[in-house]
């Protein structure tokens, strides 16, 4: 299968917990883990930061468009287009130590719910107001943390998988920083 393919899956399958069920789950704060930012995120990581950018887009834009949509669309698109390149572009970096591709999950993670929110701010939402935002942010990003591994291992074992039976040499085939594994 093709890199584009085992993306649509992840995301698909990322978006579908999402709104069946994450997105209902009864959890303190009353917000959830963002688990389509989070394989964004992962992806960007482990294919670079033009599948990153891709991904993102086409992402977002499943994400706006999906119920229980109630913003304008577009928002999702740019946030995680622009999350995924930069990711991308930090995959490179994060080849030298095994911990620091968590910490870049939850850099991505922090850095789309803030760009989230300020596009919000920008386009007038009532809604992402600086009381609300400051309040909902930082648990918010808790939850993308705890998250984070669950989904980055569900994306790195999908990739895995289809390398090798894309390469039965036993050649590891899987770019980025989880070449090492």
């Amino acid at each position: 299968m093709s890199r584009n393919v085992l993306a649509a899956i992840a995301v698909t399958a990322a978006l579908l917990l999402q709104v069946t069920v994450v997105n209902r789950l009864p959890l303190p704060g009353s917000v959830s883990p963002n688990l389509v930012l989070l394989a964004v995120v992962a992806l960007a990581l482990v294919n670079g930061s033009m599948t990153g950018l891709v991904t993102g887009f086409f992402a977002g834009l499943a994400s706006d468009i999906v119920p229980p949509a109630d913003h304008t669309i577009g928002r999702y698109a740019f946030v995680y287009c622009l999350i995924g390149y930069v990711c991308g572009l930090a995959a490179d970096e994060l080849e030298r130590s095994p911990v620091l591709p968590f910490v870049a999950v939850a850099a991505g993670a922090l850095a789309g719910s803030v760009l989230y929110a300020m596009v919000g701010m920008l386009l007038g939402d009532p809604r992402t107001r600086w009381p609300v935002v400051s309040h909902q942010l930082p648990i918010q990003v808790l939850y993308d943390v705890i998250a984070s591994p669950f989904v980055v291992w569900a994306v790195l074992r999908l990739t895995r998988r289809a390398e090798r039976q894309h390469d039965p040499g036993g050649l590891d085939a899987v770019p980025g920083f989880y070449r090492a594994r």
